[in-house]
């Protein structure tokens, strides 16, 4: 599919050139790579914030867990008359 932009500034340009350049590329392809990454922009940050909230709750429950396993260590150890932890 084709794109056509018309009156771009044209030290806007001059960038876009200087950026596709440093990169090695022309600037068709940089300018392609750029409107691909803003058109997923959205999903690939909504995609992030529901990884870094699962991430959030694994945290807790990982937490949640060894306080579980702490609390049940000592009551071993009251069971088992032991002064040594397990």
């Amino acid at each position: 599919m084709e794109i056509k932009v018309r009156n771009v500034d044209p030290v806007a340009v001059k960038k876009i050139d200087e950026l596709a350049k440093e990169k090695g590329i022309s600037r068709q392809e940089f300018l392609k790579g750029q409107l691909e990454t803003l058109a997923f922009f959205r999903e690939q940050t909504n995609r992030e914030l529901q990884l870094e909230n699962m991430l959030e709750k694994v945290l807790q429950m990982m937490g949640q867990c060894s306080n579980t396993m702490d609390n049940m260590n000592e009551i071993m150890q009251e069971l088992m008359g032991g002064d040594e932890p397990l």
